[in-house]
């Protein structure tokens, strides 16, 4: 089965898994995840209709984005992995939404960023829902507070919540926990689902949901 297959085919998942839930499957944004993946590889997804991404570094991106959004128009780049403060001007520059926004000094250097640039990007606020030492996320604990922040303080373009459960645990309580904290916020975006999980995540409200292994296969090792 070639790329623009199994994109159909998590497509079509995707409509299925919104009619079980009782809602319209465009509601739901699928962003492909490219991280590691060649430059060939993604043009292959852009040529059978594909336009969002998700891309784990800001270096990766920058060496793989720029021609691929010269042949094809509409292109809407995320950025999924954790973000450095040193990298906040280029991040700015090659995305267009930023999911990992999880402390105060980031949500500063961005919003400080977007003002030079006179860009206001998405951004997702992420939530360390199993408050594993190893992931980034804002913890549950400071969630409420740093959501006020980025939105009343920052003025942030804050279009939602994005979550990654931990490995081997029942991902629909976390995506449970996620829209509770968005709906106490009034946040309607939810960035959570993955290759594994995302109809679940879809019956859980997501807005969102990020497929890489199923478009393209296992990663390249390296």
């Amino acid at each position: 089965m070639d790329i623009a297959d199994k994109l159909q085919q998590v497509k079509h998942s995707i409509i299925e898994a919104a009619k079980l839930a009782a809602r319209k499957s465009d509601e739901i944004e699928l962003v492909a995840v490219s991280k590691i993946h060649t430059a060939e590889t993604i043009r292959s997804s852009l040529e059978a209709g594909q336009r969002v991404f998700g891309e784990n570094r800001v270096q990766e991106a920058q060496a793989k984005w720029p021609e691929l959004r010269e042949g094809f128009d509409g292109v809407k780049l995320h950025l999924i992995g954790s973000l450095q403060t040193n990298k906040v001007k280029e991040a700015v520059e090659i995305f267009d939404v930023i999911e990992t926004l999880d402390r105060p000094k980031l949500a500063q250097s961005l919003a400080k960023e977007m003002v030079k640039q006179g860009k206001n990007l998405e951004v997702y606020i992420q939530i360390n829902t199993g408050e594993e030492d190893q992931k980034g996320g804002c913890l549950p604990a400071d969630a409420d507070e740093f959501i006020v922040l980025c939105v009343k303080d920052l003025g942030l373009n804050v279009k939602g919540l994005m979550c990654i459960p931990p490995a081997g645990e029942e991902p629909s309580m976390h995506f449970a926990f996620l829209r509770e904290i968005a709906r106490r916020h009034d946040l309607i975006g939810l960035s959570m689902g993955m290759s594994g999980d995302y109809e679940t995540a879809i019956r859980f409200g997501a807005t969102s949901v990020r497929v890489g292994t199923a478009i393209f296969g296992e990663r390249p090792k390296g």
